[in-house]
């Protein structure tokens, strides 16, 4: 039991450096609101190496965290809004064993923006936020393929070392 906490800790540690990181070095494309989010790096490599308990406690841990850290409770909101949506998502998509590491991560990557605009259309009490979509759901798009290509590579590289036989190639 230590050691899975100690593992815990140290993932969890990873997703609020990467959240720093992208805190610090924003993703200047000139679209408010759009984020590489880096930190649903480890949460997708969590779901398929490690579980989706491990990695749904992790994941939250971290938008709450961070969301005190370097936010307030608004980023909070909308983190989790678009943080549990995805991992329903990606890990309804992952027990179907059916899609790629890329294309659960893309999903993801779009339904965390559909999460966030459903908070913004709460908060500012307007639908006009809906003009917003076509935009995030590209950002969603090309943010979550990327991720998803980075979790490919670092997981088929970790899988050498922890025996995690079903991971995708």
């Amino acid at each position: 039991m230590k050691k899975s906490v100690a593992y815990l800790g140290v993932f969890l540690a990873l997703a609020m450096i990467l959240s720093y990181v992208e805190a610090i070095l924003p993703f200047a494309i000139g679209i408010p609101g759009v984020k590489l989010g880096l930190a649903n790096l480890v949460t997708v490599l969590m779901l398929y190496l490690i579980g989706w308990r491990e990695a749904l406690c992790v994941s939250v841990l971290r938008i709450v965290l961070t969301g005190i850290l370097f936010g307030n409770l608004v980023s909070i909101c909308y983190g989790l809004a678009g943080g549990l949506l995805s991992f329903v998502l990606m890990f309804i998509l992952i027990r179907m064993n059916c899609f790629h590491v890329v294309t659960v991560s893309i999903c993801g990557g779009i339904i965390h923006n559909m999460g966030q605009l459903i908070v913004a259309g709460f908060l500012v009490s307007s639908y006009y936020v809906i003009y917003y979509m076509p935009v995030l759901l590209i950002a969603g798009f090309v943010t979550g393929a990327l991720i998803g290509i980075v979790a490919k590579e670092v997981g088929g590289r970790l899988c050498i070392h922890i025996s995690k036989a079903n991971y995708p190639k």
